[in-house]
């Protein structure tokens, strides 16, 4: 269950149906033919991101001697501020910025997919239970695995379902996530509390 739990907060941190709008957008100056090439390139570019930072995210704490219980607070701020864009998202979407000819890694790979929550969450979990690690791969590839679905067919689901619908249900799983969110935060303020009361 833990890898099926894990799956599903991943899943709703990489967001790709909220994803779905930005991709259209970015790609929609992109011959059709290869819409579909290049969001599997970035869905695979972000999978490595995502991997490398779930291996080596507890090498980057210790290098910089962020605790557990900072990494639980930041990544529960991060999800939340995530959950709220979710929740109320921007007039013009959560991405902005246009973007010229084909686009390579950034925005779609980074941080579209692969973005900030979602590296802080693995390397939250790794931090945690290292030991854990097969749990954690396979509840990334599959959360990766059923974004790549989605994303793949997004202009299938943006047709079908249509945009109110689709912005529905992005509420509803930012609704969701911000419930995560502030139980992370909780957390990580806990534990922080907890090492500085035993360290003064």
């Amino acid at each position: 269950m833990a890898v099926f739990s894990t799956a599903l907060l991943l899943f709703l941190v990489l967001d790709p149906i909220g994803n779905i709008p930005a991709f259209l957008s970015i790609l929609s100056n992109v011959p059709p033919e290869r819409c579909r090439r290049i969001i599997a390139r970035e869905l695979a570019i972000a999978l490595v991101a995502l991997i490398l930072f779930l291996f080596l995210g507890k090498y980057i704490l210790t290098a910089l001697q962020v605790s557990q219980g900072s990494l639980g607070a930041a990544g529960g701020i991060i999800l939340f501020l995530i959950a709220l864009r979710m929740v109320f998202p921007l007039p013009k979407g959560t991405y902005t910025e246009e973007v010229d000819g084909e686009p390579y890694i950034v925005p779609l790979a980074v941080p579209l997919i692969a973005g900030p929550a979602a590296m802080a969450t693995l390397m939250l979990l790794m931090a945690r239970e290292p030991q854990n690690w097969p749990q954690w791969l396979a509840a990334l590839l599959l959360a990766w695995g059923a974004s790549s679905v989605i994303l793949l067919m997004a202009g299938q689901l943006a047709r079908l379902l249509g945009k109110r619908t689709l912005t529905a249900i992005e509420r509803l799983m930012g609704l969701i996530l911000t419930a995560v969110a502030v139980e992370m935060l909780i957390h990580g303020i806990a534990q922080a509390y907890q090492r500085f009361a035993q360290n003064p």
